[in-house]
């Protein structure tokens, strides 16, 4: 048998190619690591992760079927942990943006509980950042 260690990467289909490379790599500090315009794909470094983006008009795109829109969207939300977890600088960063968070509050993921906010990407996908360093158990009040 296996086990599952971490996240290798995510796909998202985007509609808007240019703004969202720009997003992940200016608004979030990715870096693009590969780029395959011939397939409509773009590799974006996010840690020891990638985040992949395919435009839904290239090749491996138009397999996805119909666009993500306001009536749906290709995930619930994918989160990524960060360190340091400074929600003022945070909010600071992200209005640099025009982007705005949520409110800090401490959630569950793989790394246990710790604190976390939602922002959006420019085509309405969820990012949840959560702290690097959380708990494995939610403190006692």
């Amino acid at each position: 048998m296996f086990q599952i260690q971490q996240l290798d990467h995510l796909v998202l289909r985007v509609q808007n190619l240019p703004l969202m490379l720009q997003f992940y790599q200016e608004a979030l500090g990715c870096t693009l690591e590969r780029s395959l315009p011939e397939l409509g794909l773009y590799q974006l470094r996010a840690g020891q992760q990638l985040i992949d983006l395919i435009s839904v008009d290239g090749t491996l795109g138009k397999e996805g079927g119909k666009a993500p829109g306001a009536e749906g969207h290709n995930l619930a939300h994918f989160c990524l942990l960060i360190s340091p977890f400074d929600p003022a600088a945070l909010q600071q960063h992200f209005a640099s943006f025009a982007i705005e968070l949520s409110s800090t509050e401490i959630r569950y993921g793989a790394t246990g509980f710790g604190p976390s906010v939602y922002i959006l990407d420019p085509e309405g996908n969820t990012i949840e950042l959560k702290a690097c360093d959380a708990t494995s158990a939610p403190s006692a009040s």
